[in-house]
């Protein structure tokens, strides 16, 4: 990926096309308090803001809005995407400085609102179907956020690739990082490209880092909240990254297929399947095994989290808090008169038959008191492999909680613009590591 020019070009179109977004249910402005209005039935319509992450996420969201909606007899809920990760964020700020709050919001950094006041408290006849676990009361005692899937953790950031190649050539799955590297070098002595992975648009570059840096984030501890708290708070150092850094890098030069700087996440599907690459990276865990079969019906698809050195998959699952994501109701609902119908449509979400739906679209439904009657989906093609590593004995749960106080999330952005030009040879890493201690000291202050 090159910057300068090209990049800004694109963060203008970004910004423009979130802009759009927001404003094209609603005008935008003071006027938007009445912008939910009635549907052609005489109910009420609901806008749902969500960030589109994977195809697998929008057909879920598609999914559960339709079932809803043909059963609902409160109104209409619209299903309204907007661009996930850093642009996500920033359509987010300019949404709450337009005053054009939906319903129902797909929230990131929801402590940031429910501090100003921007969220409505979610009811108890929405968070009793729950599980106890799979939700948290704010500081005030008021729940804000509820989850939109299984809190799975990070398992979804893995490995899929070719089971009938693994076959044929008499490759294994990797149980060591050692293991990892010959797989690679055995696929390259084949005359093939071992890896696939993306990073056009910046945030699929932690598939690949992520992996390899949980090596790092285990060693701190989740009674002060991980690693980047610790970092936060003076107790670890930026210079620790250096290593999974090198790592990734190491990968990028010698087994990554070439163009990986513009290739697109959804992309890395089809380089896979019509035999491009062996495997591919992704954060999609189920949903990305779904796209395959969708692109390629019999193309026999597997799953692995690449191991540490002593064999252990390290995956980030934080517990459940401020820094959680998931789903909310605004402060303006209650304004326009639409509170009543987002609740509702949190009930068919939370129930049986709204958690069936999302199953059957391919997204691992949330926790909910009644889980032992959800139809689990284990059709997909490959599905095995997920839900045995849930079950791995090697698999180690870590937190790394996002520190609250500053701007962690303009940190993070930079952090994967960051590291893309280490590894496309554009900075050293010393340089590199300089920068991130600088925007890190900039964005993010000692935490409480």
């Amino acid at each position: 990926m090159t910057y300068g020019f090209a990049r800004n070009v694109k963060r203008a179109i970004a910004a423009v096309s979130a802009v759009a977004a927001l404003c094209g249910v609603a005008a935008c402005g003071a006027g938007s308090k009445t912008a939910s209005s009635g549907d052609a039935n005489g109910g009420k319509t609901a806008r749902f803001l969500y960030a589109t992450g994977d195809e697998t996420w929008n057909a879920t969201v598609k999914a559960v809005v339709d079932a809803y909606n043909k059963q609902s007899t409160m109104g209409t809920v619209v299903a309204e995407p907007l661009t996930a990760g850093s642009d996500y964020a920033t359509a987010m700020k300019t949404m709450d400085a337009t005053n054009n709050w939906p319903t129902i919001v797909d929230m990131r950094d929801y402590t940031t609102y429910a501090k100003a006041g921007k969220l409505a408290p979610i009811p108890s006849e929405v968070t009793d179907l729950l599980q106890d676990d799979a939700y948290a009361p704010y500081s005030d005692g008021n729940v804000y956020l509820v989850p939109s899937s299984a809190n799975n953790g990070e398992i979804g950031i893995n490995i899929v690739y070719n089971k009938d190649y693994f076959n044929e050539h008499d490759l294994e799955v990797p149980t060591t990082w050692d293991e990892f590297i010959k797989l690679m070098d055995d696929i390259k002595a084949n005359g093939d490209t071992p890896l696939a992975t993306a990073a056009a648009e910046n945030w699929p570059s932690d598939q690949i880092f992520k992996p390899i840096a949980n090596s790092v984030f285990a060693k701190h501890s989740a009674e002060h909240g991980g690693y980047w708290m610790d970092v936060a708070n003076g107790k670890a150092s930026l210079d620790e990254l250096k290593e999974p850094m090198e790592k990734v890098k190491m990968l990028i030069d010698n087994y990554v297929l070439s163009g990986w700087q513009s290739t697109q996440d959804a992309q890395t599907t089809t380089l896979l399947v019509t035999g491009k690459t062996v495997m591919a990276t992704t954060s999609a865990g189920l949903g990305r095994l779904k796209d395959i079969n969708k692109v390629k019906s019999d193309f026999n698809a597997g799953m692995f989290l690449i191991p540490d050195e002593e064999g252990n998959l390290n995956v980030v699952k934080n517990a459940v808090g401020d820094t959680s994501t998931g789903l909310a109701l605004s402060a303006q609902s209650k304004e326009n008169g639409t509170y009543d119908l987002g609740v509702d449509f949190l009930k068919y979400f939370y129930s049986v038959e709204g958690s069936n739906v999302v199953e059957q679209s391919g997204t691992i439904s949330a926790n909910i008191k009644d889980s032992d009657k959800v139809t689990r989906n284990e059709s997909i093609p490959g599905s095995e492999d997920y839900f045995n590593l849930l079950k791995n004995p090697k698999l180690k749960w870590i937190s790394n909680e996002s520190p609250t106080e500053g701007t962690f999330s303009s940190f993070n952005s930079f952090f994967r613009q960051a590291r893309v030009a280490y590894q496309d040879n554009q900075k050293d890493l010393d340089t590199t590591i300089a920068e991130l201690k600088a925007e890190f000291a900039k964005d993010v202050p000692a935490q409480n």
